[in-house]
């Protein structure tokens, strides 16, 4: 029997087992890992709020605290995906079963397609954190390299990206603060990346299920069509039952999913409007004054790594609604009609289903939905904050 776990999710494996969230096989050592990940996470986000015991609480010096912790804290709201661990294992489990019942050939062929993307997806969004990551790193160390190459005499007093307040000598003790900081953001960034990319490639398996079902209900007329195969041989009925019965797994996977983290997905929510919208009036901020340019880098980076993450959540959560959409709009294109009157029934079934609203199935918290209009939304609210933000600046 095939392990979709080593064979599909072999790369999500990876990652997960780097921070210490794979839910097979969980060791003392990986608990501690993750332990040991999250107390950095989690103290690199309180040392940030502890500058407001030492400095003077100015509107704009709120804004640019809360601008980088509100973002360090979207890291941190994806451990709780370490709550529902079991629950990935109980969707894994669940998937490996409706895998099990597949043996067509052409069948195991769409299961690949979407495996492959699924891969694709990771691949990509891998590439694109280590990049940034480095890139973020090189911006921090790049007056130091400029230092090496072109030494100056006068001493230049090292500089944090990040307000933090370590009630001790800063300057003394630069490098492990330094080290902690960039530690925080990569590892929040190793989770972000792995949580995301487990979630997406298991609605993308969901959106293989769903094409499943389109097939056989294809398949089930072609054999009417084409073949000239009696209408009432149990062939058909047999067909239909199993594209019926694929899709409503699809749904139930599709469903569960976005339902067992719910909570996760709407802290996410909140957390990246509030943040993308005080990074983009720092952006503004620090733009209007050119003595501070070089700190426009942080927000910048802040703001891309929002949106993308907002874009890939929704628009993965567009494809299993299109997905669902395309097996009614088979089930209406193909002539089943001429399908016995039992046939029908178990069509029609399908048809009132295609009446009501998917939506449901990727709706988080009652309020918002998984799609790219639902992008545009979370964009357009962030903007909004920004500009009231802004006004009562000028």
């Amino acid at each position: 029997m095939m392990c979709i776990s080593a064979q599909y999710f072999h790369l999500n494996r990876i990652l997960l087992l780097i921070i210490g969230l794979w839910p097979y096989q969980q060791s003392k050592l990986d608990r501690l890992r993750f332990i040991f990940f999250l107390g950095i996470l989690t103290t690199a986000i309180l040392f940030q709020f502890t500058t407001f015991f030492s400095s003077k609480c100015t509107a704009n010096f709120i804004v640019k605290v809360l601008s980088n912790a509100c973002f360090f804290n979207i890291y941190d709201t994806l451990y709780l995906f370490a709550i529902n661990i079991k629950t990935v294992k109980d969707l894994l489990t669940q998937l490996q079963y409706v895998y099990d019942e597949i043996k067509d050939e052409c069948e195991n062929a769409i299961v690949e397609k979407y495996n492959s993307n699924a891969k694709r997806y990771t691949k990509a969004l891998t590439a694109v954190s280590i990049c940034g990551t480095s890139a973020l790193i090189i911006a921090q160390l790049w007056s130091n390299i400029i230092d090496v190459i072109l030494p100056i005499n006068i001493s230049q007093p090292h500089r944090l990206p990040i307000m933090t307040e370590y009630f001790v000598d800063q300057e003394k003790y630069y490098i492990l603060i330094f080290l902690h900081l960039n530690a925080a953001f990569c590892i929040g960034v190793a989770g972000m990346v792995s949580v995301g990319t487990m979630l997406i490639a298991y609605l993308e398996h969901t959106c293989g299920l769903f094409q499943i079902s389109s097939y056989r209900i294809k398949r089930a007329m072609r054999l009417i069509i084409l073949q000239n195969i009696n209408p009432k041989n149990d062939i058909l009925l047999e067909e239909i039952k199993y594209a019926v019965h694929i899709h409503r797994q699809a749904m139930k996977l599709s469903k569960a999913t976005v339902s067992k983290f719910e909570a996760m997905l709407f802290c996410l929510i909140t957390t990246g409007i509030i943040s993308l919208s005080l990074n983009l009036f720092q952006i503004f901020r620090i733009a209007s004054i050119e003595d501070n340019i070089n700190e426009i880098i942080i927000p910048c980076i802040f703001v891309f790594n929002s949106i993308l993450y907002m874009f890939c959540a929704n628009y993965v959560g567009q494809n299993v609604t299109d997905y669902n959409n395309h097996v009614f709009d088979t089930v209406y294109n193909v002539q089943w009609y001429i399908a016995p009157l039992h046939i029908q029934k178990l069509i029609l079934f399908l048809l009132q289903r295609g009446t009501k609203a998917f939506d449901n199935l990727v709706i988080i918290g009652g309020l918002f939905v998984g799609s790219l209009e639902g992008f545009a939304t979370l964009v357009s609210a962030s903007i909004s904050y920004f500009a009231f933000l802004y006004s009562t600046r000028q």
